[in-house]
């Protein structure tokens, strides 16, 4: 069975009820009447409500509100929103000033609405002091509060370990800010 409404001669019941191209309805008539009806206007008779008992037809321009569907279903698609997690690599050993450039990439991130995994990456003898890369982490953590919450805190999986930020406003929210941004 096809998503597209049932149309003109293809309605099979022998009554409908009728709503008319004003939308005023008109009651429960024959098939013929109403196809005839549809006919004198120049428009469709659409099958609104086939569940209904009689089902539930109006007489609109076919093509017109076929349009109007694809206009929903395309606006509904653009006003989605794509979560996307980008990912931060540092060591514990990292300078100040890499630090300071990683936190405002992570800020970048974080405002325009995306998650952040920040990952430590252990080599070495570093492997032996896994605290260095957890304070350096929660100090991240504690740096970018306003804006982020932790939504992972800190796990060790084997030579790295990992902690996702994600951002306090939401992504719709962050995109909206930028445009506005951009207008003025």
């Amino acid at each position: 069975m096809s998503t597209e409404p049932r149309i003109n001669d293809r309605i099979r019941t022998p009554q409908i009820r009728l709503i008319g191209h004003t939308g005023d309805q008109v009651g429960v008539v024959d098939i013929d009447t109403a196809l005839k009806m549809a006919d004198e206007v120049g428009l469709d008779l659409v099958e609104i409500a086939p569940d209904a008992n009689p089902p539930v037809c109006k007489i609109m321009d076919f093509g017109k509100y076929k349009y109007e569907i694809a206009q929903k279903a395309r606006e509904a698609r653009q006003n989605q929103t794509h979560i996307v997690v980008k990912e931060v690599r540092m060591r514990p050993k990292i300078e100040n000033h890499d630090y300071e450039t990683k936190r405002a990439h992570i800020e970048k991130f974080l405002k325009g609405g995306d998650k952040v995994k920040v990952t430590m990456q252990f080599r070495g003898r570093e492997q032996t002091r896994p605290e260095l890369g957890f304070k350096l982490l929660q100090r991240l953590a504690e740096d970018v509060a306003l804006i982020a919450f932790v939504e992972f805190a800190p796990k060790q999986e084997g030579r790295n370990m990992t902690m996702v930020l994600g951002p306090t406003k939401k992504k719709t929210e962050a995109v909206a800010e930028q445009r506005a941004a951009r207008k003025a």
